[in-house]
C-alpha cells in the first residue's frame, strides 16, 4: 500500500509538529485492517486553514475552515486482500491547526486528534458516512475500534 503524506501547512506552523511517516504508517495500518488490496494508494495532505477553507467552500459549499475533508476517487470498498480491487483510494486534506484547537474539547492531544481525523478521513474514502444515526453509530464504532487496535499495536501511537 502506498500512502503519500505531504505537509503543506507551512503558514499555520502546526503541521510540522506531526511526523508524516507516523501518519503514513497509521494510514497503511487502517487500509490493511480494512482489507484493501496491497496495491491501493492514497494521499494525505496536511494543509493550512486558508487551504482547507477554500476546499470546504469549493467542494462542500460551506464557508470557513474545517478539520478534515475526504475526496474519494476509485470508490474502493473493503475486501479480502487479493480479492479487493486495487486502485487510488483518494485524497484527504487535514488541517492540523484546526485539529489542534479542537483537540482539548475532545480530550485529545493534537497527535491523537490528527490520528482520529486520519482514520475518519480514510473511512469516508471507503464510503462510510455519519449523516444518519445508524450510519453515525457504524462509522464512529469502527473508527474507535481501529484507533484502539492501532494504539495497542503501535508503540508510536498517541496516548
Amino acid at each position: 500500500m502506498n500512502v503519500d503524506v505531504h505537509d503543506e501547512a507551512g503558514s499555520d506552523g502546526v503541521g510540522t509538529e506531526i511526523e508524516v511517516g507516523h501518519l503514513a504508517r497509521l494510514s497503511r495500518y487502517v487500509m490493511n485492517q480494512m482489507r484493501l488490496h496491497p496495491a491501493t494508494e492514497m494521499c494525505l495532505r496536511l494543509v493550512d486553514e486558508a487551504t482547507i477553507a477554500t476546499l470546504n467552500e469549493q467542494w462542500m459549499g460551506h464557508e470557513g475552515p474545517t478539520d478534515v475533508l475526504s475526496f474519494p476517487l476509485d470508490e474502493l470498498r473493503p475486501g479480502d486482500g487479493e480479492a479487493a480491487d486495487a486502485g487510488y483510494l483518494g485524497d484527504i486534506a487535514l488541517c492540523v491547526a484546526y485539529a489542534a484547537r479542537q483537540a482539548p474539547d475532545n480530550g485529545n492531544s493534537t497527535l491523537a486528534e490528527v490520528e482520529l481525523l486520519t482514520v475518519h478521513g480514510i473511512l469516508h474514502l471507503l464510503g462510510y458516512d455519519h449523516a444518519e444515526p445508524e450510519e453515525h453509530e457504524e462509522m464512529f464504532g469502527l473508527q474507535a475500534e481501529l484507533l484502539r487496535a492501532w494504539r495497542t499495536a503501535s508503540p508510536e501511537a498517541a496516548p
